[in-house]
């Protein structure tokens, strides 16, 4: 069968690159989902004018009209979402259950910003002077540049894609090159929803060639990425000195602690879909779990029961409860940091490569692992969780806090000045109590501390602050 070949999208029309890169089904590689006619560094070039050419345009918008466009599309994206989390759970390995429930968040996000468009954002402040009045606004930026990575292809571009269109900005949006078909998808809805040729640009290419045009061009007002810290970190150094506005969210190594007096089940179930819920590839993941020593044994045995029946297999298929890695570079990254784990003296319990076919790996547990190792200061981004043991609550609030990458960090606890001790100790951005470390709702503020995150926060309400700029005016009133 011939797959369907996506090319990048530019100014409305279909912009063939030179090369073409399949695109894998991580269940069964035999699988093409598609076919990516993968852009070089003329097409991000084309994608950047195209979208500056259509700002002036889309910035002279009523929120109404820009408010319909994003209601419209999301939508269409509630409406497929059978469909879309068909496509995602093959394309990206998330079970069928996390795949819709992903596609359906992105329906959410575009109709939740189409309802932001319409809300004021500016002030009429008073002046300290007579007869002078003064109006703050919030205007659109320019171009942005949306680089976005494979573990979530649909929500996380729509969390940066809507805002920026609510606000009156243009896009050139990249998606990782693992997942371009659930990108293409979006685009097209979004596209086809109303917006004009060239306010969202799609760009299917290699970020070593494209990547130096969607973050240096001239027009480019602003970068929105996701990713890892190196990437982050290049493109940070490459746009100092300049007036580019950047936000970054990289990674994350967040720990769940576990005290004495937390309730058992309510652990072990937060610990399994934190730590291995979408095969751990998610920045929120618990990676860590901090264990006080008074329910360490019988929570490490609940897990590992917990995880008896833990059913790995095709991300399509029924009754499944964890897809395969994204693919094999991402599996032999897992199945290396076990190596270390266990070589720095780690027990390490499961992690073995499962079936014939696919990148499918066994949930992996590293008992006896200290906040030092390796396994506990890095961030892996698969089904693999380091175990710490401490003495005290105290102990644990200082193990939680080890991290540079403070993302998310959780707690389960049944005593209430431990919970409330936590929310403020805690170093991370994101605090959970008697919940997994991953999951969060798209209307509040997302983003992490240290090297997780930089910039302005995303989604909800924080999302005004990145993607517009603030004109502060004063008017002397005069007499009548």
């Amino acid at each position: 069968m011939t797959s369907r070949v996506l090319a990048s999208v530019v100014a409305g029309a279909r912009y063939a690159g030179s090369a073409e890169q399949p695109d894998l089904n991580p269940s069964d590689p035999t699988d093409v989902v598609a076919v990516a006619s993968m852009g070089d560094l003329d097409t991000a070039v084309a994608a950047v004018d195209a979208a500056a050419t259509a700002f002036p345009g889309w910035a002279a918008t009523t929120p109404w009209q820009r408010a319909e466009v994003l209601d419209r599309a999301g939508s269409e994206v509630l409406a497929r979402a059978d469909e879309l989390g068909d496509l995602l759970a093959r394309e990206e390995g998330k079970t069928l259950a996390e795949a819709r429930g992903e596609v359906v968040r992105a329906g959410q996000i575009l109709k939740y910003f189409a309802g932001v468009a319409l809300q004021p954002h500016g002030q009429a402040v008073d002046s300290v002077r007579a007869g002078v009045e003064i109006t703050v606004t919030r205007e659109p930026l320019g171009v942005v540049t949306v680089i976005t990575p494979w573990n979530f292809p649909i929500a996380i571009p729509a969390w940066k894609i809507a805002p920026a269109l609510a606000f009156g900005n243009t896009v050139v949006f990249k998606p990782a090159e693992l997942v371009p078909a659930s990108a293409w998808e979006l685009v097209d809805i979004l596209n086809r929803a109303g917006l004009p040729p060239g306010v969202l640009n799609l760009v299917l290419g290699r970020g070593s060639q494209v990547g130096s045009a969607l973050t240096g061009h001239p027009s480019v007002a602003a970068v929105t990425f996701t990713g890892s810290v190196e990437t982050g970190r290049r493109i940070l150094e490459a746009l100092a000195g300049r007036s580019t506005k950047v936000q970054l969210e990289l990674g994350g190594k967040n720990p769940l602690v576990v005290t004495d007096k937390a309730d058992l089940g309510v652990a072990v179930e937060c610990l399994v879909q934190g730590g291995f819920g979408s095969t751990g590839q998610r920045c929120t993941a618990s990676s860590v779990l901090v264990a006080t020593d008074g329910i360490h044994d019988a929570l490490v045995a609940g897990i590992r029961s917990r995880l008896a029946g833990w059913r790995v297999g095709d991300a399509r298929a029924n009754g499944i409860d964890m897809g395969p890695v994204v693919d094999a570079s991402q599996l032999e990254q897992d199945e290396r940091y076990l190596a270390i784990a266990a070589a720095e003296g780690a027990d390490v319990i499961g992690g073995r490569r499962l079936g014939d076919a696919g990148h499918f790996l066994e949930p992996a547990l590293a008992l006896g692992a200290t906040v030092d190792s390796t396994i506990s200061r890095e961030e892996v981004f698969g089904p693999v969780v380091s175990v710490v043991r401490v003495a005290d609550y105290e102990e644990a609030v200082a193990a939680a806090n080890a991290s540079t990458m403070n993302l998310s960090a959780g707690i389960c606890t049944t005593n209430l000045a431990e919970a409330a001790h936590f929310r403020r100790a805690s170093k991370a951005g994101m605090v959970m109590v008697n919940l997994p470390t991953a999951g969060v709702d798209f209307h509040v503020p997302f983003g992490g501390r240290g090297e997780s995150s930089h910039g302005p926060r995303e989604q909800g309400t924080a999302a005004v602050e990145f993607f517009t700029t603030s004109k502060t005016s004063y008017l002397a009133a005069g007499r009548p």
